[in-house]
């Protein structure tokens, strides 16, 4: 019985320092006299919470304010340099990754280009140790500091404790049962009790946009993410202590065209055999496109919208094969969203990702009327659609966040030295 209670006494200091921390990063700076009813605890539960918080470090002061006839009421904010997180993005055409501090102000990158379509896996841990050692020698980072490393990577995600924890299923890469985790546990050199998070690359771009970018402040988002190949998900709430959840979904793998083109994935008229960048590279090949049409996904792409555009604007007389190509794909784009609306009925959807970024601000306008038509008009009425906000490196962003989310949930305690 003692011990029982001394773990609900722990569970509430922990839940109480959670919930001032979390406000403070989303909601900060606030003062201390703010912070009672943005978080439902009294003023002596604030008080002690804030001053254990700013003892360790995680707390700051960020100035002050006026108060009614009293004395100026003090700021705080959660401490950028407290901390540092790293998030990594193993794409479909290269490994990024970042270190962040706190506030995720990002304090060194590197990346290393994959061959095309070459997803060796020996050869991409090695990738992301040698980034890991490049980034926090760039900065001159005591890798003691970090919080933890997030990891996006394409396909499903498994936890098995036999195999070490996070198990990738990437059909479309070439993965089954890879026991991703436990590689880069063993590969990369940090301390042994760094947190080490690996989920789908298109749920950290969700969380990466719901707090930060265009999902901020919607109940309910789809997010896509449009690269080489094609996925989405499904984000409900915005942050850890709403009680997010977020699913990941094949969206690419959805059927758009009965008996269509093989897909990477071995069937047939999926989403991503129209509308990933890989397919469009195929299918501007096989419709006479320039030698360009035979470069890697990312050059193929800005030349084919080039072609499309040649003043960068809709309207002028391009390639009228790259104008067809372009304008099949953004109906394959509106049907398929169309189905998120139908299923989902989310208040807002994004596309983002590298190529969905190079694509939207030719296609958004046609994708949202081929949405609208394709979609229930009820629903369709009641959600928005939109580029991302946050760039091509959404994803990095969005790994970090995982173990950002974590520090927060845990109220800013670090995890324990093995």
């Amino acid at each position: 019985m003692a011990e029982r209670n001394r773990r609900t006494v722990r569970d509430l200091r922990r839940g109480n320092r959670a919930r001032v921390l979390q406000r403070l990063y989303f909601d900060g700076p606030l003062s201390r006299h703010e912070l009672g009813p943005a978080t439902g605890l009294s003023s002596g539960s604030i008080s002690n919470v804030v001053a254990e918080l700013v003892a360790e470090g995680v707390l700051e002061e960020a100035g002050s304010v006026e108060s009614d006839g009293g004395r100026p009421r003090t700021l705080l904010r959660v401490a950028p340099a407290s901390g540092l997180l790293i998030g990594v993005d193993i794409g479909e055409t290269r490994v990024r990754v970042e270190l962040f501090d706190l506030s995720l102000t990002e304090l060194a990158r590197a990346e290393r280009l994959l061959a095309q379509h070459g997803y060796d896996v020996d050869r991409i841990v090695a990738h992301v140790r040698d980034c890991v050692a490049d980034v926090l020698r760039e900065a001159d980072a005591d890798p003691g500091r970090l919080l933890g490393i997030g990891v996006g990577v394409p396909g499903l995600i498994e936890r098995s404790a036999a195999a070490g924890g996070a198990v990738v299923h990437g059909q479309t890469i070439g993965w089954s049962g890879v026991p991703l985790e436990r590689m880069l546990r063993d590969t990369v050199e940090i301390p042994p009790e760094t947190p080490l998070f690996v989920d789908n690359g298109a749920k950290t771009l969700g969380q990466a946009e719901m707090w930060f970018g265009g999902g901020r402040g919607a109940a309910t988002a789809a997010v896509a993410l449009i690269g080489s190949g094609v996925g989405a998900c499904v984000v409900h709430s915005a942050t850890p202590d709403e009680n997010a959840r977020t699913s990941a979904l094949e969206w690419g793998h959805t059927t758009v065209h009965v008996r269509g083109r093989r897909c990477r994935c071995g069937s047939q008229g999926c989403l991503e055999a129209y509308a990933g960048a890989e397919a469009l590279r195929e299918r501007w090949r096989e419709a006479g496109g320039p030698p360009a049409a035979d470069a890697d996904d990312e050059t193929a792409l800005a030349a084919l919208l080039a072609a499309a555009y040649p003043t960068g604007t809709e309207g002028e007389a391009g390639d009228p094969v790259a104008l067809s190509l372009l304008g099949d794909t953004a109906e394959y784009l509106g049907a398929a969203v169309a189905d998120l609306i139908n299923l989902f009925r989310p208040e807002r959807i994004l596309l983002g990702g590298w190529a969905g970024l190079l694509l939207g601000p030719h296609l958004l306008p046609e994708v949202r009327r081929y949405a609208t038509a394709y979609a229930l008009h009820h629903a369709a009425s009641r959600t928005t659609i939109e580029l991302g906000r946050l760039g091509a490196d959404a994803v990095t962003v969005g790994a970090a966040t995982l173990p950002l989310s974590d520090f927060l949930t845990r109220g800013g305690a670090r995890p324990p030295k093995v």
